[in-house]
Parts: structure tokens; sequence; C-alpha cells
């Protein structure tokens, strides 16, 4: 209790303390815990964990960037309260993160502006800049620094849930940096949180997972794992792949045998859908499924120019969304790495 109470000043866990605060900074922290983990809460929504030995590898765990996307928060927030409660002892130096407290309590995606829009230096544009999120991202994107500093083993899983269903309802993005592949040992993470599927990313983004992956040199993803629902109408037991997964890892224990590779389904990108224009017309349904695939020779756009179709091997769009302005991404299309 004498924990919780430093921790949390009078919260029942690190989640309602961070709803608690939302719109405010909470001063730093530190509790030690009896097996001499360190717990120390650098703000609102950030908590750095010190193992007792610990050593040179970093491990940052996101969630609600999005601030309606709970069943994320809900997992994260219960490892932490297991491993307060003595259930299992810290193994590796972990970082934290709910992302977005003003969101989750408004039960919204976000407030003024996406956030996982802002990272890797698009918060400074003039369009965020001054805004709370893109504050808030230019906190966390250094936090990442602070905490990676010159580590050379840094991993990042941002975890989200997708408003839009999905044919494949769990599945990570992997960001670009040129000339990297994926690890064997990330792959074999994927599988044991029950992610089979895996998209390439084409080029740099302004996600969280692209800055941690090209400033940070981390083994970043954006994962995926289902559907959003509001706090305490999540059913957990969908989840329970990616609970026991971060669980093991930041325990540091024992890795499970390798899987076999044939259970990871590789997706690349093969074109990025632009809005170009008053003429442009898109013409993928509102309410279609990611993953959704479609037959050689299908008229996914046109405008005054261009008239464009999946090619000679089935597509499936992804992350459509057709009211985006002139110039943004309306969807990708992706087909399966030969």
């Amino acid at each position: 209790m004498f924990i919780r109470t430093i921790l949390f000043e009078g919260e029942p866990d690190w989640l309602a303390h961070t709803l608690a605060h939302a719109s405010e900074s909470s001063a730093p922290a530190e509790v030690k815990l009896a097996d001499g983990t360190v717990i120390r809460r650098l703000d609102t929504g950030l908590l750095d964990l010190i193992p007792a030995d610990a050593d040179d590898r970093r491990l940052i765990i996101s969630a609600g960037v999005h601030g309606n996307e709970t069943a994320p928060i809900e997992v994260v927030n219960g490892l932490l309260n297991e491993l307060i409660d003595g259930r299992w002892t810290l193994g590796r130096r972990t970082l934290l993160i709910l992302g977005n407290p003003p969101s989750m309590v408004a039960g919204d995606r976000f407030v003024e502006h996406n956030m996982n829009r802002l990272f890797s230096g698009a918060h400074a544009k003039a369009e965020y800049a001054g805004s709370d999120e893109a504050t808030r991202a230019a906190q966390l994107e250094q936090a990442c620094r602070d905490f990676a500093g010159n580590a050379q083993d840094v991993v990042h899983y941002d975890l989200h849930t997708a408003i839009r269903p999905s044919l494949r309802e769990k599945f990570a993005l992997y960001p670009f940096v040129a000339g990297r592949q994926v690890p064997q040992s990330q792959c074999d993470f994927l599988l044991e949180a029950d992610v089979h599927t895996l998209l390439l990313q084409h080029k740099a983004g302004t996600t969280f997972s692209s800055f941690s992956s090209s400033h940070l040199g981390a083994e970043s993803f954006t994962i995926e794992l289902g559907k959003v629902r509001p706090f305490g109408q999540n059913d957990l037991l969908r989840f329970k792949g990616i609970e026991n997964a971060l669980r093991r890892l930041i325990a540091d224990e024992p890795t499970p045998p390798p899987r076999d590779s044939d259970e990871l389904t590789v997706f690349e990108v093969v074109h990025e859908i632009l809005n170009t224009g008053d003429r442009f017309r898109f013409h993928v349904p509102d309410d279609v499924s990611n993953f959704t695939p479609y037959k050689p020779g299908t008229v996914i756009w046109e405008d005054e120019e261009t008239q464009h179709k999946v090619g000679d091997r089935p597509e499936a769009i992804v992350f459509p969304n057709r009211n985006v302005p002139v110039g943004q991404r309306v969807g990708l299309l992706v087909r399966e790495k030969a």
C-alpha cells in the first residue's frame, strides 16, 4: 500500500492515476520493491522500471497513443500491478508509456491532432505547434531518448486496437529503415503474442514506432491487437497472447522454442494511394475490412489522368480512408511477400 500511495498519490493503480492527472504534469517519484526493483515516475503516464541487476538492454512499451484504444492500456496496467504485487521479478529495464492521457479521459482517438502522425519531429510543424498532442509527442520523444541513451539493444512495441474491422485481427507493422531485415527473434515474439501477420512498411513515417526505429536504432513495431472498446468492456482473454509474451520479456524469462516461420504471413506495400484532388475517386467501400483482397485488374482509384488497377497478383487494402486532405494517404495496397 505504501508503494502505491507514493507512486499513485491515493489512486488505486497507474491507470487511475494517469486519468486523474491527465491534464497536468506529475512530480517525479521513486519507490523500491522488496526485490530491489526501482520504479520511477517520470511524469503522468511515464514509468521507468529498473531491475536490481540492470544491464544495457532497453524495452519500451507504449499504449494509449490513441486514447480510445483501451485494451492494450488495461493489459499494460495489469502487468504493472502484478509486478508491484510481487508475482514476478523485473528482469529487463523497461519504459512504460500511456501516450495520450487527455484523449483517454475523453474516450476519443485524439483531442486535436492524431498523435501517431506527430513523431520524428512532425510535432514542430506550424499547424501542430503548441497543441497539447504536439507537446506530448515531443515529451515522449525526449523521454525515449533519455531512456535509450547509448544502449545498442533497444526494443519498442507500440500497442493499438482498431476501429475498422480486419480480416486479420492481429497484425504488426515494421517501420521502414533502409537495408534492415526483421530479426528472427522478433518474428518469434510476434507469434508468441498471437500475432500472425506482419506488414513491412515502405518508407519512413511519423508514427511513434517509426521514430524509435529511425532515431534510436530500436527494433520497433506498431502492433494492432483487435477492436476498439471503452474501458471495462474489453474481453481481455483475447489479449492473453500479448500479455503473456510481454510478461515473459519484461521478467526476462527463458525464450520459448522457435516457431515455424510459415506461421507468420508477411505482406509488403505495393502501392500507396494518395488523394490527388477534386477529381479523385476511390472505389473501395467505406466499411471494407483491412486486408480485404482484390482480384487482378480491379480498379481501385482514378482521377482525370490515372486509373490505378490491381496488378497481376491479388492485392489487399489496408487503412482505407477517403476523408483525408489532398496529398495525404487514402490507403495502402499490399500483397503477400514472395
